[in-house]
């Protein structure tokens, strides 16, 4: 077969590993890594414009750990790389592809491949970043993420980083190749929830010992601190159940009230209503979920999103509430799963024709907000590439971990130099296909911006 890209030299190859995932990148010498100082202080810096409905501060865009002039040396390449999982049409994972067998498009206009790499290469070193929320709510589902966590820490390879960032904003574990450390870190989040006071009566769990539910702050705070010029391979994986929503500026998630709802559910809605916007005065952030977005698709990182709980979104209101109301409480789990096809029919029958429960705190609301801040959720991982997975049970966090790490192995990495080279800082749309085969899919970022200066 002929090659359409040409022979990676010993100087391309450098240049190549000091690039990053589908952005217009510098290539530099590796320095060593700096520790992250006063993570989340990027925060600090940004201010709502409500004129232009936008965060205005730092961006993405190389504000790492390793930016200082004095680290780098700069050369003028414009090398575009993306990440690539290729599945047939029954859903596995094609392996065995080339370079010659990939097609690709930046608006329309043909490219040629001018590098590639496999995702297993243990040469090429991974950089992530694991954003874990130990809030009230996700506590049914931490022991068992913090062991399946600690199972992927396991299979880091040689030249992998791992750092851990809480809902908190708190970085508690700088980047390292210290496996050791990571899982010692990872336990004592385990600690803190241990002496924390767990209620079951609601939807919320007290403790001084929990996280504060700022899952997309800190998400802002990592892909603008986090990873710097030299990381290769930046990937996030983001396991929260984003309730920060209901707290960004123009938010499409909030506390409104079902229609619909009459008597004492419609005054539990109300109340609660009122509660939220007494809260929101508070704990407004200073960007919208347009921002978060904004900065998710201009960063270099792949995202992975676990959220913990029910999954709703998708399902017509009913069956919503009926789901809700019949496994909300993990305890219930194993007790639903041995009951027959058919009394489980009967039940689901039954919730339907409940009356409202005030023990159940407005549950009709809560299953459209669940559902709301699923949807919301979802969008940060479509626009790397990645995908989002339903932790609906504890027990299935090690199965989606472990898929994670299978998927991030089973990945092409593809590049190429664009054939318009205009620094106009504009978004530009990729287009990825394999020749021959119409029938796989390629899931892997589908947009990048280019540099403005």
């Amino acid at each position: 077969m002929r090659k359409l890209y040409p022979q990676i030299t010993q100087i391309s190859l450098i240049l190549f590993l000091s690039l990053c995932l589908c952005s217009v990148a510098t290539a530099q010498k590796t320095p060593k890594r700096k520790k992250l100082k006063d993570f989340g202080s990027s925060l600090k810096r940004l201010k709502w414009n409500p004129e232009k409905k936008t965060a205005l501060g730092p961006s993405a865009q190389g504000a790492g750990a390793n930016s200082d002039e004095d680290d780098v040396i700069r050369v003028d390449t414009s090398l575009v790389t993306c990440e690539l999982l290729v599945v047939d049409q029954h859903g596995k994972s094609v392996a065995g592809l080339t370079a010659g067998d990939f097609s690709i498009a930046e608006d329309d206009a043909p490219q040629t491949v001018g590098h590639f790499l496999l995702g297993d290469n243990i040469s090429v070193p991974r950089t992530i970043v694991l954003i874990i929320d130990y809030s009230g709510s996700q506590l049914p589902y931490l022991k068992n993420s913090i062991t399946a966590a600690k199972v992927l820490v396991d299979k880091l390879g040689p030249k992998d980083l791992m750092a851990i960032v809480t809902d908190d904003v708190e970085l508690i574990q700088d980047f390292t190749p210290d496996k050791q450390k990571l899982k010692k870190k990872l336990d004592s989040l385990q600690e803190r929830a241990e002496h924390s006071t767990l209620q079951f009566g609601g939807f919320t769990f007290a403790g001084p010992q929990l996280g504060r539910s700022k899952q997309y702050s800190a998400l802002m705070a990592t892909l603008n601190e986090a990873f710097d010029e030299t990381d290769v391979r930046p990937i996030v994986i983001f396991q929260t159940d984003g309730d920060e929503a209901l707290f960004l500026h123009d938010s499409t998630v909030g506390f409104t009230v079902p229609e619909g709802l009459e008597g004492e559910e419609l005054e539990a809605a109300k109340r609660m209503a009122e509660s939220y916007r007494q809260s929101f005065k508070t704990s407004q952030t200073e960007f919208s979920l347009d921002d978060i977005y904004r900065t998710v698709e201009r960063s270099r990182a792949t995202v992975y999103t676990v959220i913990p709980g029910l999954k709703l979104m998708g399902l017509p209101p009913g069956e919503q509430l009926v789901k809700h109301l019949t496994q909300r409480d993990p305890m219930l789990f194993g007790s639903l799963n041995r009951l027959s096809p058919e009394d489980k029919a009967k039940m689901e029958d039954r919730v339907k024709k409940l009356p409202y429960d005030p023990n159940i705190l407005n549950a009709r609301w809560r299953v459209t907000l669940d559902a709301n801040m699923q949807v919301a959720l979802s969008g940060v991982a479509a626009l790397t590439g990645g995908w989002t997975e339903f932790l609906e049970r504890p027990e299935q966090a090690e199965g989606i971990y472990a898929r994670i790490f299978t998927d991030i192995n089973q990945r092409y990495i593809v590049g190429y130099y664009p054939t318009n080279k205009e620094r106009d800082g504009k978004r530009r749309k990729i287009d990825f296909a394999v020749k021959a085969h119409p029938d796989y899919q390629i899931f892997g970022r589908r947009s990048y911006f280019a540099p403005n200066q």
